[in-house]
């Protein structure tokens, strides 16, 4: 039913529009009595079997939703409900922004793949830490950012407000700095920052009672020597670990007539 006629049905509209139209769907759907009961029945599958533990957490499964989908923390227990493993909120940044001009997302069907500039578009880290405060068991984890108008000199300030912000409603930390959508963001995966911004965070990790995991997302455009300095200062700052990957700015083989859209590309072409 989803593949013949719910997914045409969408694809005849705007993919961001779409996306927000998901979100007051679900949020309904949720309000509706008995509803929530019945999906958390047919999604869910809680088996020892599929637990992981990683990082020193326990993930009741191994899938779980990428950041960016639920950026505000607006609809995590909804989503827990219908059988993630963990939700990743972001990435957030610590004032709200309302990311790139649209239009920013665009499908390219013939390539099952997506192209987004959206910007690190959201509502600033303190709307999440409010939302998450009435967080009892989702496994959460926070993706934190710099704004756009702050320069990459200052930017470790940005990640460390928005890491003592989040700290008592996440169980882990995603940096991330490899998102093609905001200007010279990729500059601090440059061995000699990104050393400072992650061992800067270790410090203030390090000081706390009970420290949170540290992971790096990276982009997967990074040269060989880049990857090599990745593992370095992995090693060196002594972080849980890292995300592979963020979107691609390659257009390696892609077929649609989108892929001249500037942004990131995700979907089946990133596989490899």
């Amino acid at each position: 039913m989803y593949k013949s006629i719910i997914r045409p049905l969408l694809f005849k509209f705007d993919p961001e529009k779409v996306h927000y139209f998901t979100f007051d769907a679900l949020k309904f759907l949720f309000k509706i009595p008995g509803a929530s009961s019945f999906l958390k029945n047919y999604f869910q599958l809680n088996d020892p079997k599929l637990e992981r533990k990683v990082f020193g957490l326990t993930f009741k499964n191994p899938v779980g939703l990428a950041a960016g989908f639920d950026k505000n923390a607006v609809l995590y227990k909804e989503l827990d409900q219908l059988g993630f493993g963990f939700v990743e909120i972001g990435t957030v940044t610590p004032k709200g922004q309302p990311g790139n001009d649209k239009k920013r997302l665009f499908r390219l069907k013939e390539d099952a793949a997506i192209i987004n500039r959206m910007g690190f578009n959201n509502e600033g880290v303190e709307a999440a830490v409010k939302r998450l405060n009435s967080n009892k068991n989702v496994l959460i984890g926070g993706n934190i950012g710099k704004n756009k108008i702050t320069p990459n000199e200052d930017a470790v300030l940005d990640y460390k407000i928005c890491f003592e912000a989040l700290f008592d409603y996440v169980d882990y930390f995603v940096v991330n700095v490899s998102s093609p959508n905001t200007p010279n963001l990729r500059a601090l995966q440059d061995k000699e920052p990104l050393t400072a911004l992650l061992n800067t965070l270790q410090q203030l990790n390090n000081s706390k009672l009970a420290p949170k995991p540290i992971l790096l997302k990276i982009a997967p455009d990074l040269t060989d020597d880049q990857l090599l300095d990745i593992i370095e200062i992995v090693a060196e700052t002594g972080i849980a670990g890292v995300i592979a990957t963020n979107t691609t700015i390659s257009r390696e083989n892609i077929q649609s007539e989108n892929k001249s859209e500037t942004g990131g590309l995700s979907g089946k072409p990133l596989k490899k």
